[in-house]
């Protein structure tokens, strides 16, 4: 990790602002782009052209429809690891798009979220939860969207260990991107919650890469099943045949010093049951760890992400809970 990093070159011939271009991958590997744009390029401006462009018609396509870019940037599909689905893309806060785009001089160095979607472990994909890269880009925050692998091929602690590489990644490459690595923030929903809480709350995950929890700067989780017997449920396919709750449940694997923690709840969540955070808070109080809990009034399961979308913020206030403590913990 030490010794890759990104580069961004112009390239106006083709309408592509930059490549980037990332050390020690496979030769067969193709240069990935950065890519931007207004709301004409960038944006999925109506429903029909959120289905056009990939997806099924399907709730997340619908958030992402009536999602604008608001001048956002983004490179697509740069890979974190030689793994299929060990890529990311990037979103940029409209004034460093603009800059990089004008190649103007760059002094500005921006906070960064690194979001973990969820999908039981075994589906969904980044470009999914585009609208979550653009609302944190909006903030002011350089943002990666990842993908990892999946459950069944995939079974824990796999798709853990690759948040924990494309955590590292993006510190070790963050300065390359306009962010600052000591303002890193990591965050996930569901699964995703899960993923993002067990690479940070035990220290193993992050060793290889040289990285210790403490040099990231928070952990936001949002409906995250921290705490659960996946042996009861149908989940039990991404944990393997013979795991157990206490080999991989992140409440009982909390191990080195840790940041703070921001861990929310859904209301009216009907899939993950708000035992999950309260347990996880009593392990990290136990360890010593700052821990800070939210409720998502009126907020469901899938709103408790989905109203992290600017034009549905009126649905819950999950977007300003993140924001507010973002804003705290980072800037």
């Amino acid at each position: 990790m030490k010794d890759s990093q990104a580069n961004i070159q112009p390239n106006e011939e083709t309408s592509v602002i930059g490549n980037i271009g990332i050390h020690n991958k496979p030769a067969h590997k193709k240069t990935r782009t950065l890519r931007f744009g207004g709301a004409a390029i960038l944006a999925l401006g109506s429903i029909a052209l959120a289905t056009q462009n990939a997806q099924a018609l399907s709730p997340l396509a619908i958030v992402n429809g009536i999602t604008s870019s608001g001048g956002v940037g983004v490179s697509k599909d740069i890979l974190y690891g030689d793994q299929p689905s060990q890529d990311l893309d990037i979103y940029y806060p409209k004034p460093l798009a603009q800059a990089m785009k004008s190649q103007s001089t760059i002094n500005t160095s921006y906070p960064m979220v690194v979001f973990v979607h969820g999908g039981s472990w075994e589906s969904g994909n980044k470009e999914q939860y585009a609208f979550v890269g653009q609302s944190l880009a909006k903030a002011g925050y350089v943002t990666a969207v990842i993908n990892y692998r999946k459950a069944p091929e995939h079974v824990y602690p796999d798709y853990v260990k690759d948040a924990a590489q494309a955590i590292a990644w993006s510190i070790e490459n963050a300065t390359s991107l306009h962010a600052d690595p000591s303002r890193l923030a990591v965050m996930g929903h569901s699964a995703g919650a899960f993923n993002a809480v067990a690479a940070v709350a035990n220290e193993d995950f992050l060793a290889p890469y040289g990285i210790k929890p403490i040099d990231i700067a928070t952990v936001i989780g949002i409906a995250g099943p921290y705490s659960y017997d996946f042996r009861k449920f149908s989940s039990a396919t991404a944990f393997g045949p013979n795991a157990t709750p206490d080999e991989v449940m992140p409440d009982r694997q909390i191990k080195g010093a840790q940041p703070p923690y921001l861990l929310l709840t859904a209301e009216k969540d009907k899939i993950v049951h708000a035992t999950n955070t309260i347990k996880m808070t009593e392990a990290f109080k136990e360890a010593g760890v700052t821990v800070e809990t939210g409720e998502i009034e009126g907020a469901s399961h899938a709103t408790s992400i989905g109203a992290m979308a600017p034009p549905l913020r009126w649905v819950n206030d999950v977007r300003a809970q993140v924001l507010t403590y973002l804003d705290k913990t980072l800037k």
